[in-house]
């Protein structure tokens, strides 16, 4: 059943990445990477059983914010991939400060959902930390990887940068939070396997978003069909047409 469940999850998940390119353009893979690194710090507290591998939930949500820099590198360029990590940054230091000030509000009497929210929402501040440090350096060295693997190839080859940036990025990501959130508290060599399982399950995850990349590229070439013009970019057609008329 949890297998089942997480391929669906794939599927909605790198579809729903698309969806957002292509009603919003990079501004709807903005909204992801935020959206995804605060769904996926709450599943990550969800415990399965996934192909007979023990693992935490979240893997895919996580894995999504690769495939969403990846996108923006192509169709937008690397310097929008970088703006939507530092993005993703803030969203989490926002969800973390929020988090704590939701279990700090004392409930009344007619309140029925603060042991749950409590529960949803209680943080290990090393875990939290490690987590966040981990998916922000793991996502800018992708995108710095990607870009290098992009300018070395010709821009060819966009399989294999999309691959080997991800499942590096990725694994190095597993193995960084499993030492800092769980050394001393669990012997090196558990620390260890859990990297390598989770790693399992990242690489993949990442052979799995390479055709999305592909139908990202060469189906959703028009983005962001939802959104109005903006008086910014009124006032930047004008001026280009103004200096072409000079």
């Amino acid at each position: 059943m949890n297998l089942f469940l997480g391929i669906l999850e794939l599927i909605v998940c790198f579809s729903g990445v698309l969806v957002m390119d292509r009603l919003f353009g990079k501004k709807g893979l903005y909204a992801w990477m935020a959206l995804a690194v605060v769904f996926a710090n709450i599943q990550v507290s969800k415990q399965v059983d996934i192909a007979g591998i023990s693992t935490a939930l979240g893997n895919v949500m996580f894995a999504s914010t690769y495939l969403a820099t990846d996108i923006l590198n192509e169709k937008y360029g690397d310097r929008s991939s970088r703006n939507a990590v530092r993005i993703a940054a803030a969203a989490l230091v926002a969800y973390i400060i929020f988090a704590l000030f939701t279990q700090v509000f004392v409930p009344n009497s007619y309140d029925v959902v603060d042991p749950g929210m409590k529960t949803i929402f209680a943080m290990s501040v090393r875990i939290t930390t490690a987590s966040g440090l981990m998916f922000i350096l793991s996502n800018w060295c992708d995108v710095l990887l990607y870009q290098k693997l992009k300018e070395k190839t010709g821009g060819k080859h966009m399989w294999f940068r999309n691959n080997l940036s991800t499942i590096l990025c990725n694994c190095a990501e597993n193995f960084g939070f499993s030492i800092l959130a769980f050394i001393g508290t669990y012997p090196l060599v558990y620390c260890l396997e859990i990297a390598v399982a989770g790693s399992l399950i990242e690489m993949l995850i990442a052979m799995c978003d390479t055709p999305f990349l592909y139908l990202a590229r060469f189906i959703s070439r028009k983005s962001g069909v939802l959104l109005e013009k903006e008086d910014d970019e009124d006032n930047e057609s004008s001026d280009k047409t103004t200096e072409v008329t000079v």
